[in-house]
């Protein structure tokens, strides 16, 4: 069943036999017809299509909005397996929310000589205006997403950090809300833990970190840079979903030293913007002035303590990829533990030996972006055509410091339905964490993305990737 003998299969791990996540499953599986499970594909499909489940591609004119494949294999977690990850998540959030902290305050990372000043200083993520500033309840990372990648049975990897606006919890519920409805009696017969409660958790989670001065009950709202946004889907799904505004730069003014949205019975003032706008967008006074997405005066009425920004401004440098090669010294030095999760061995290409190194070894390695995201500006070296490498060896060459390259992993697979029965697929798994003063909340599942095709390593939607149902089984 696993794809090679050397590539671990969730289902069947490094052989044949059923690995005890997958029991219930399986003999569930063996009794459904491969016809009406290929029927329940097409329902899944329509499904999407009528909720308006769909993401743009940005530049690509032909179809500005995309369905992202849907496979009704899910990827299934135990319990215990899982709890190893939200141990290791747990420790790597609060060390983010840490060095965030001491970054905009005392630097102390950088006076102990455990990380270089200059990956700071000259960083187009950090914000000098964060300088000296304390966030309601001390949280800068509200929302963040940790993308981990599997390569045995208890072998997970960080492979990135998303703490400025991580996106893709709406196809998590989603794709649990198909699963629901197309494969109830499924669900009676394997224990999984529910996702469902991941908006009224949200809600929570931002009230509790709302200014000290606000009312018992936070006033929340979503702000979206609007329906040409490849995740308004998501940003209205939420919204929805929490019971609260979705509002755009325009419906926002600051008012009395308070930022207040249009109502229909005047302006009424917000406690917490969880704003899905990037930082240069947020405020033109302070930031870009061309912006028309943001709103004039937020981030003064921020600094004043009369709003919570979730995520705080400046957490993007947490993000970045010459970073996360710290990120082991960085959990060390703020949590005095050893990391519980690993960082992808990585060669940061700044520094001439680790160039060296990489330009030789182009072929095996893959090569992304410090600042890239979306599978964009990343080379797949095993993948990748002679004529490719030869074109991204000149642009490593010309700029070497926008580039870290690490090795490439035998990700896990796990099977998807294909005409032919099933077969597997590499997977990833971004988790989604919730962090307030009261602590921090994993949710019990998180966002699989699995690359369609046979072989490929890329699973992110805008190359072609899809998604699955996580599944975390209960105890017992």
């Amino acid at each position: 069943m696993g794809e090679s003998d050397d590539v671990f299969d969730e289902m069947h791990g490094f052989g044949e036999a059923v690995r005890s996540p997958y029991a219930r499953y399986s003999s569930w599986f063996e009794g459904a017809t491969p016809s009406a499970l290929l029927k329940k594909s097409r329902e899944a499909r329509t499904f999407f299509r009528r909720t308006g489940i769909t993401f743009n591609v940005y530049g690509d004119v032909e179809a500005d909005e995309r369905l992202i494949p849907f496979d009704l294999v899910p990827r299934i977690i135990g319990a215990s397996e899982w709890a190893l990850l939200v141990r290791g998540i747990e420790q790597r959030v609060r060390a983010i929310n840490a060095f965030l902290y001491d970054i905009y305050h005392r630097q102390e990372i950088i006076r102990a000589g455990r990380l270089p000043e200059h990956l700071i200083r000259e960083n187009d993520a950090f914000l000098p205006k964060m300088i000296g500033f304390d966030p309601p309840g001390g949280i800068y990372t509200h929302i963040v997403g940790i993308d981990l990648v599997r390569t045995g049975p208890n072998e997970f990897f960080v492979l990135e950090d998303n703490a400025r606006t991580p996106s893709g919890v709406s196809y998590m519920l989603e794709n649990r809300e198909t699963m629901l409805k197309m494969f109830p009696e499924l669900f009676a017969q394997v224990p999984v833990q529910r996702v469902s409660g991941y908006p009224m958790a949200l809600r929570r989670s931002l009230e509790r970190s709302a200014p000290q001065s606000s009312a018992d009950r936070p006033t929340v709202a979503v702000l979206t840079p609007g329906i040409h946004n490849s995740a308004y889907f998501e940003h209205a799904f939420l919204a929805d979903q929490m019971g609260v505004e979705l509002v755009e730069g325009h419906d926002l003014r600051v008012v009395d030293g308070r930022v207040a949205m249009r109502t229909t019975q005047g302006y009424e003032p917000i406690d917490v913007l969880y704003r899905r706008v990037d930082d240069d967008f947020l405020d033109p006074l302070n930031f870009r002035p061309d912006s028309m997405l943001g709103v004039a005066g937020i981030f003064d009425v921020y600094r004043a303590g009369g709003i919570t920004i979730a995520n705080a401004p400046g957490t993007g440098i947490s993000d970045d990829k010459a970073i996360y090669s710290y990120m082991p010294e960085i959990v060390e030095f703020y949590t005095g533990q050893a990391p519980l999760l690993k960082n992808v061995p990585t060669w940061r290409c700044a520094e001439p030996d680790a160039l060296a190194y990489v330009l030789e070894h182009l072929e095996e390695l893959v090569v992304k972006e410090v600042h890239g995201s979306g599978g964009y500006g990343m080379l797949v070296g095993p993948a990748a055509s002679k004529r490719e490498i030869a074109a991204f060896r000149r642009k490593l060459t010309a700029k070497p410091a926008n580039y870290i390259a690490q090795p490439t992993l035998a990700l896990s697979t796990v099977p998807i339905l294909t005409k032919a029965g099933l077969s597997p697929r590499h997977v990833d798994l971004r988790p989604f964490v919730l962090v307030s003063p009261d602590g921090v909340d994993v949710t019990p599942g998180g966002l699989t993305r699995v690359a369609m095709k046979k072989g490929s390593l890329v699973v992110n939607s805008s190359q072609g990737g899809g998604t699955k149902d996580t599944w975390v089984l209960k105890e017992g």
